[in-house]
């Protein structure tokens, strides 16, 4: 190697350490920086909780209760709002090919039932679900029983021994599951005729317990007349 050669050799590995230096530096920079912006912004939010709580600790005694009731009002005026959550925007095909969604069903209750064929607690409670669906279908309540990561075939030959009336929808054809995070069964969802979840329950507590959760949404049996 002649000492051109070298000389250059040694010239291009002097720019590229000091390229790597650079880089380095500036990056080291960068980090600084936003660590500054990160303060300052936090700094911020300290300074100004400090001028509330001094400026509320000057004022008279019932400008304080004054504006600590209308916080309070304020405050759970807000909270029932909140309450109100709308049921995530899905998708669902029965297996007699009907189809549904979040805006074919406002008006309607919706009984969302995840079940799957080995579930022993599912099958005890299916004559309840079929006698709910029979006995609130004219006030429009849908049931869709979604059976959760099992084949059409499976689904099938379990129906043909255990027949049910409800709307049955398979895995594959909905996105439920998922949305509901399904893992243990039976779940109940509600869903009210405004579009929002009224009530969840998960596990099997039997007829009492998924009539309430029915007349969250404002399902209920009308009652009989008292017999004199």
């Amino acid at each position: 190697m002649t000492i051109d050669t070298l000389r250059v050799t040694a010239r291009i590995s002097g720019k590229t350490r000091r390229n790597r230096e650079s880089k380095g530096a500036n990056a080291t920079i960068l980090a600084i920086m936003r660590q500054l912006r990160h303060a300052v912004f936090h700094w911020k939010k300290l300074f100004s909780a400090a001028c509330a709580v001094l400026l509320f600790r000057a004022m008279r005694p019932g400008i304080r209760l004054a504006l600590c009731l209308c916080l309070l009002l304020v405050t759970t005026a807000f909270a029932g709002d909140d309450d109100e959550q709308a049921a995530p925007r899905f998708r669902a095909k029965t297996t007699a090919g009907e189809s549904f969604n979040n805006e074919s069903i406002k008006g309607k209750v919706v009984l969302l039932e995840f079940w799957t064929t080995w579930c022993q607690y599912c099958h005890q409670e299916e004559a309840l679900v079929e006698q709910i669906n029979k006995e609130f279908a004219e006030k429009g309540l849908i049931v869709l029983a979604i059976d959760v990561a099992e084949s059409k075939k499976t689904v099938k030959k379990y129906l043909e021994q255990h027949p049910r009336s409800c709307r049955i929808v398979l895995t594959e054809d909905t996105n439920l599951a998922a949305m509901y995070q399904a893992n243990v069964y039976p779940i109940y969802v509600v869903i009210d005729r405004d579009g929002n979840i009224a009530g969840e329950q998960r596990g099997a507590a039997g007829e009492r317990a998924l009539r309430r959760l029915l007349a969250r949404a404002g399902i209920e049996a009308e009652e009989k007349a008292d017999e004199n």
